[in-house]
Parts: structure tokens; sequence; C-alpha cells
């Protein structure tokens, strides 16, 4: 008989975890898998409920939340001394969910149905190493603009949702300086950039096109880097990454590679998979097919 540890965020997204969680459990008892559930209290706690758990008692991991519990759930498992390993599946429950969005799976039943059978695929991870530490993601690394709007509308979170737009167009009138030094395949390159977005999955945010070509088993990053450029240009940019036509934009650059570093001139804020984590310079390398996933 199966068994697996579920992982609840009661907090993530729009706190729909331990609602949806009743309907989930229904599932797993008709499916005769037994479970173990804990409910996160903290920032970091499914980092240390993988890290440390006893993972032979279990044949997967289901997690219930968004973007940033996963990242916590698999970094936990990928810094485990015993270096185990097991699958995991995701129960969307968070803001974005852009993970699920590749997927084609937003439904959280239908997640759960799919984690039920077992069934699991190879993806790949990239590795992020700064000067203070290494984490790993397994969607999006972004830097310049992105995490600036993402810390700017944390400030603003009584506009609801609408504090993204609002960042957004807050950043652009600001059109702040962002020199930088990348290195790409060993290619080097030297601009004042508005954003640099290093992918895994073709969506990121709500629903966002970022990288339209990427594909998380590829062994290969979709890196989109916007050089800096007017305001008016950015403003036309921004709403076609919800098509993913912003890559024919002549402000675009978007290419695949299994590394790249980035050097800025003034260091700042990294966003990995959804949280302000981390900062520059740094270095980021695609792992091939490092962890597994239930879907």
């Amino acid at each position: 008989m199966k068994k697996i540890l579920i992982i609840i965020n009661p907090y993530s997204g729009e706190k729909i975890g331990e609602k949806i969680s009743i309907d989930i459990l229904e599932i797993f008892k008709n499916k005769n898998i037994n479970y173990k559930l804990i409910k996160t209290t903290h920032q970091n706690h499914p980092y240390e409920i993988t890290n440390s758990i006893d993972l032979d008692l279990f044949d997967g991991i289901c997690v219930v939340g968004g973007d940033g519990t996963m990242n916590e759930v698999i970094n936990g498992m990928l810094f485990r001394k015993d270096h185990k390993k097991i699958p995991i599946g995701l129960i969307p429950g968070g803001t974005g969910n852009s993970f699920m969005h590749d997927l084609d799976c937003l439904d959280p039943m239908d997640a759960a149905k799919k984690i039920s059978d077992f069934n699991h695929r190879q993806i790949d991870i990239m590795e992020v190493i700064t000067n203070r530490q290494t984490i790993f993601a397994y969607n999006v690394v972004g830097w310049g603009m992105i995490p600036d709007i993402n810390i700017l509308a944390e400030k603003m979170r009584w506009l609801g949702l609408q504090r993204y737009n609002v960042a957004v167009l807050l950043e652009i009138m600001r059109l702040k300086e962002r020199k930088s030094n990348l290195i790409i395949n060993n290619k080097k390159y030297s601009d004042n950039y508005s954003f640099i977005l290093c992918c895994n999955t073709i969506h990121t945010g709500k629903g966002m096109k970022i990288a339209p070509n990427a594909k998380f088993d590829d062994g290969l990053m979709d890196i989109v880097f916007v050089k800096k450029t007017n305001r008016l240009k950015l403003f036309t940019l921004f709403p076609k990454v919800f098509s993913g036509n912003h890559i024919h934009d002549p402000i675009a650059n978007y290419c695949q590679a299994n590394t790249i570093s980035i050097k800025p001139k003034i260091d700042t804020s990294l966003i990995i998979d959804g949280e302000i984590i981390g900062d520059t310079p740094c270095r980021i390398n695609i792992l091939p097919k490092k962890i597994d996933i239930l879907n």
C-alpha cells in the first residue's frame, strides 16, 4: 500500500489549502493510499519538514500550496545529508501557480487524482550560486525590474492583485540604471538592462508566457533579457508577455543556455520561484532531470 506525505501551506495564495484538503484526502482514501498530513506554521517550514523527515516511510510528497511552497520542499529535499529523493506532486493553492500552468492542471482535484496514480517524470532544476548561498529553482530566476516590482508590490498589499499592475507602472516610470555584465554559455555581454529572466518553464506569475519555448526536461534554461529602453517601449512590451509575443519585440533577447553569470555594477536582489531570495553576483546552472514530479 502506497503512503504519501502531504504538506499543506494554509497561508499560500488565496488561503484555500485547508478548504480543499478534505476533498484531497477523500481522493487518496478511495485509492487506498495512506498519508501523513502536516500543516506548515512558519516560513521555511516546508524546507525543514522535507529536509529532516524519514523519506523511507513515503512513496511521494504532495504539496498543497504555491510556487514558493514547492520551492521550499524541493530545496529541503536537495539539501538532505542522505541525498534521499522521492517524487513530489503539487496541488495548486497559490496566487500564480506557474508550474501547474505548464502542466495544464490548475484544478486542485484533477491534480490530486493525477498524484494518486503515482506516475512521475523527471524535470530539470536551476542551481543558483551566490556569494552567500546556493538555492535551487524549478520555475524562474529573475533580476532587475522584476524583483523590484515584487518588492514594491508587497508594500501595497492593500490593493489586492492590482498591486502588481501599479508596481509595474511605477517601476517603468522610475526607469532605473541597471548596468551588468552577463556571461551566457561563455559568451560575454555588457549593457544596461531592464530585466533578465532565466526560465525552466513557459509560465511565470499569473499566466504570463515569459518563455514560450521552454521545456522543463530539455537540459536548458530559456533566458529573456531586455536592454534598458524608453518608457513607451517598456509599456508596450509588458502586455505581450501574456501571449508570449514579447520575444519577437526588437528590445527583447531570447536564447537557451545551460549556464549564465550575472554580475551587475550594483548588486541587488533576485526573485526565485516568486520569492525574493538571494542576490547578485550569481551563477545559474541547469541540472538536467534532477528531481521527479508526480503528475
